[in-house]
């Protein structure tokens, strides 16, 4: 154990899915190490198991890294070789990890990050989308106001904006989505290197109709906005002369149908979006 060489703390980046993604180097940190802590040793347990790796496992999540983190820095400096292991991907991003990576620095110990499969890469390259920069926001907001309003700060980035998303909240998420970007192009990314992967790009009322007809929604979810700025505002303008526009023909007494179809014939809108806008004016 640890006598006779110098601790380091090793961030194993693990598969999202595929076994195949495992890497060489992966596999000699592992064997290399000490001891292993795991964010769930469940998950971390098959991994060895499948590897045919015999580790000491100990847990290392959320919930005690604030208070562990420092005790595994001390075995590190005492001359313990750890590696970390998340439930998948690279720790760190948008998981445990951070925290003990600045812990280790802060006491001089050395880390090593074994580079391997990001779900966040996998689906900005998947989306297509060309824009060189990218903003990575994790989870979003749970709560539909503080959602909404972080999205529209986001609005101004001239980025594509990326999210992780559970399934049972994809739809209410989409749903805001398409609310602060109505005419933006977005990708959903499903189950990434697994079996029944899926890769959705479409437009953002689009993408949401679709999710919203299915019985049910499986799987590991990466969302990819196609954000432009400037779209944006041509939007915000167009969404005010559009309604103007409705206004006008409701006080002469147009119908809510007409309104709607009058709307979709100047600004070439969906019908689902120009209703919306027709039933807006009589309130």
């Amino acid at each position: 154990m640890g006598s006779g060489r110098i601790g380091k703390i090793i961030i194993c980046s693990t598969p999202i899915g595929n076994l195949d993604d495992i890497s060489k180097r992966l596999i000699c940190s592992l064997n290399d190490a000490d001891v292993i802590y795991a964010e769930d040793t469940r998950v971390t347990s098959k991994l060895l198991n499948y590897l045919k790796i015999e580790k000491p496992i100990k847990r290392l999540d959320e919930n005690i890294m604030d208070k562990q983190a420092v005790i595994v820095v001390d075995e590190a400096k005492s001359g313990e070789v750890i590696a970390y292991c998340t439930d998948a991907g690279t720790p760190g991003v948008s998981d445990p990890g951070l925290k003990l990576v600045e812990a280790a620095r802060d006491s001089g110990v050395e880390v090593e990050v074994v580079p391997g499969p990001s779900a966040l890469i996998s689906a900005y390259v998947a989306s297509g989308f060309t824009n060189q920069s990218f903003f990575f926001g994790g989870f979003l907001p749970r709560k539909e106001n503080a959602q909404i309003n972080y999205l529209k700060e986001l609005s101004s980035l001239n980025a594509v904006l990326i999210f992780y998303e559970s399934a049972k909240r994809l739809v209410s998420t989409l749903t805001n989505i398409a609310e602060v970007f109505p005419k933006t192009e977005i990708s959903v990314c499903r189950e990434l290197t697994k079996l029944h992967e899926e890769i959705n790009v479409g437009n953002s009322l689009d993408v949401l109709e679709g999710y919203k007809s299915r019985e049910s929604i499986k799987g590991e979810i990466v969302i990819c906005i196609n954000n432009n700025p400037q779209n944006n505002s041509e939007d915000s303008n167009s969404g005010d002369t559009t309604f103007k526009l409705a206004q006008y023909l409701h006080q002469y007494g147009a119908k809510t149908g007409d309104i709607s179809s009058a709307l979709q014939e100047v600004f070439n809108i969906s019908k689902n979006e120009a209703y919306e806008i027709a039933l807006n004016v009589k309130k």
